[in-house]
């Protein structure tokens, strides 16, 4: 849970900051965004993940799913809650960084949300806010990316945004190209009165353009199916899903890459791309790494269990897909894996064997 490490009540000692004040220190650190609700239950949230996941399209994804009824109660996230602060930071760039020049191999692409840390960006500006409350007699914890609040569903009431038809939260005037996170407080502030209109209307290239036809219904995804989930989870990707990974590692940006609102809007609120950007993986140099240098280079995203093999699986399947069939160096990993002790990696390695097979196969073909 991303609680601030200031969760004990104080004295107050400063007047209770106003909205306005709220909003010129979160745009210190580049939030573009900021709503107001209740702490009420987020009662459509509740039905959806009830349904959801009684259907199975959680697919054992735990997060918000883990427990409905808390994670749509910010009153059980803070006792008293009055009202939950949103903001939204972008998380979208002016450019996006090419295959490192000059790389040899096979290289796997990364979710542009996973490029960098937004979060920790975002939870600075909210714990600062946090801080700025709690010192007014009031209680204030911040929330981000965690399975305490629905981040989505309170950005929806708090009128940042409609729901997209791949479920993504979209901002009036800018896209979905946004991390979220709050701060809920026993304060009292105006919520807003409306959620955002829904500006989709009949468009579906977010539908049309998911490589797995993971979209099942306007702002439905299966589980199963999204790249972006299987790409976290443990155990063997779906064979047949295999070669739609493509060259990904971690993350899928198809179905906000098409948005007409997130790329015709999207460009007004970027922010700069640090040179350690992880936009690229070296699929080869991280199946020679130890579990050490695995977690040292992407230990912050999620990795079931903080099992490194997770990021060996997908890399293996990159490999296969992408990967110079004629190049020794491609084939010799791909062998070696194939006598891995891990049952999971070993039919992975198969796999992409397999696969790099097929594609020197086609490439010779008249």
């Amino acid at each position: 849970m991303s609680r601030q490490p200031y969760d004990v009540a104080v004295p107050p000692t400063d007047a209770l900051p106003t909205i306005e004040e709220i909003e010129a220190r979160l745009a210190e650190h580049g939030i573009t965004h900021v709503g107001l609700t209740t702490g009420e239950v987020l009662e459509q949230a509740r039905r959806e993940l009830h349904a959801r996941k009684a259907a199975g399209l959680h697919d054992g994804m735990q997060f918000t799913f883990r427990n409905p009824d808390r994670s749509t109660d910010p009153r059980r996230a803070v006792e008293g809650a009055q009202s939950v602060i949103v903001a939204a930071r972008p998380y979208l760039t002016d450019r996006d960084p090419p295959r490192p020049p000059g790389a040899a191999g096979p290289h796997a692409r990364v979710g542009r949300f996973a490029w960098v840390d937004h979060y920790a960006v975002l939870r600075a500006g909210l714990w600062e806010v946090a801080a700025a409350i709690r010192r007014a007699g009031y209680d204030a914890v911040v929330f981000a990316d965690d399975n305490s609040v629905v981040d989505r569903a309170v950005a929806h009431r708090a009128g940042l945004g409609w729901y997209g038809k791949n479920s993504n939260v979209l901002l009036p005037g800018a896209g979905s190209f946004f991390v979220l996170g709050s701060i809920v407080t026993t304060a009292v502030y105006e919520p807003a009165t409306a959620a955002a209109a829904d500006a989709c209307g009949t468009c579906t290239r977010c539908i049309d353009a998911c490589p797995t036809d993971a979209i099942v219904a306007d702002g439905v995804v299966d589980g199963a199916r999204c790249l972006s989930w299987v790409l976290q989870k443990p155990g063997a990707i779906d064979a047949g899903l295999r070669d739609a990974v493509a060259d990904r590692i971690y993350g899928c940006d198809d179905c906000q890459d098409v948005c007409p609102i997130s790329v015709r809007l999207g460009p007004r609120n970027t922010v700069e791309l640090p040179a350690d950007a992880d936009a690229w993986v070296d699929a080869i140099g991280l199946l020679d790494a130890d579990d050490g240098e695995i977690e040292r280079r992407h230990g912050r995203w999620y990795i079931a269990g903080r099992e490194m093999r997770w990021l060996r699986r997908n890399a293996l399947v990159a490999v296969g897909n992408v990967g110079d069939p004629a190049d020794g160096r491609v084939r010799d990993v791909v062998e070696r894996y194939r006598d891995h002790d891990d049952p999971v990696l070993a039919e992975h390695a198969d796999w992409a064997g397999a696969r790099l097979d097929r594609r020197a196969g086609a490439a010779l073909a008249p």
